[in-house]
């Protein structure tokens, strides 16, 4: 029997929703696949098999993942997928009402860039605001930035065009107009993104469930309640630098090999901030993210 091949778009208890080529089916891990797979979870492509005495299919296995998304456990060791095969991040950041927090931009970056995901930052919100400067530091830190209005519709067909197709996280802080940015995208998406956060918020063992809703250009929005819950835990803090762009390409030229580009001689990347190659701002919220890593308590580690 070949096996029919599906992608996670939800998990309710014990009981999967899979897109396959043939429709929406319902599945379950039996057997073999039980013991031997690791966690299923959204986003995961997987083998299905049919039972014709049953509703329900048969997860048989799970295809190699491209990138997956972690949480640290609470109040304990270890990490629990939250979603997998995730192309890209959007961080949604607003000009003005509420003013930007370039720190908090940088640590969402941050999270994308641990995970191996790729990331880009819509800056909502031009109409009130144009917002260059902003859009000039994350140009810089080498981030392709979608400026938009939701009022007047600017920048909204190319931010589209990045969704479709690829399977998207978009997040950012409250107020920075997310839900009028999906809403503009496709009409009632983020109702639907509104009654699943609210599924959540009930549910006593959800808080790390996350949901795929396609997209009628195709593609998919993954709702993952909290990405910004899902931390920096799991960066060995001499990796840090690693995750932000711009400094890449003076990694391995510093004086020193284990160079925290605090304040060591001969640290490229502090020249470079005095060239202007990489922003002050930018190494601060690198200085910040590395004090809360290092003194990160141990069953982060």
């Amino acid at each position: 029997m070949t096996a029919l091949l599906g992608t996670v778009l939800e998990r309710d208890g014990s009981v999967y929703r899979v897109a396959t080529a043939d429709g929406l089916v319902r599945a379950i891990l039996t057997g073999k696949a039980k013991r031997d797979t690791t966690r299923v979870v959204v986003g995961d492509r997987v083998r299905l098999e049919s039972d014709p005495e049953a509703d329900l299919h048969a997860i048989v296995g799970v295809e190699p993942r491209t990138a997956l998304l972690e949480r640290r456990v609470p109040e304990g060791r270890g990490a629990r997928p939250v979603a997998a095969n995730i192309d890209q991040v959007f961080v949604v950041t607003a000009t003005v009402d509420p003013a930007p927090i370039p720190q908090l931009i940088d640590r969402l970056l941050v999270v994308a860039e641990a995970n191996e995901i790729a990331a880009a930052v819509v800056v909502n919100k031009v109409d009130l605001d144009p917002g260059a400067a902003l859009i000039e530091r994350l140009r810089k830190a080498g981030y392709a930035v979608y400026p938009a209005s939701v009022r007047t519709g600017e920048g909204m067909a190319e931010f589209a065009a990045a969704l479709a197709g690829r399977i998207s996280v978009v997040t950012g802080p409250s107020g920075a107009g997310k839900s009028s940015l999906l809403n503009r995208v496709q009409p009632g998406l983020q109702l639907r993104t509104a009654e699943i956060s609210a599924k959540v918020k009930r549910g006593k063992n959800t808080t790390v469930s996350a949901v795929m809703l396609p997209l009628e250009a195709g593609g998919y929005l993954v709702d993952t309640p909290g990405f910004s819950e899902v931390g920096l835990w799991g960066i060995d803090p001499g990796q840090l630098d690693t995750c932000f762009p711009e400094f890449r390409r003076f990694l391995g030229d510093c004086r020193y090999a284990d160079c925290r580009h605090r304040s060591e001689p001969g640290c490229r990347v502090r020249e470079a901030l005095d060239t202007g190659a990489v922003a002050r701002d930018r190494w601060d919220s690198y200085l910040v993210l590395l004090e809360e890593l290092e003194s990160a308590p141990e069953e982060w580690e």
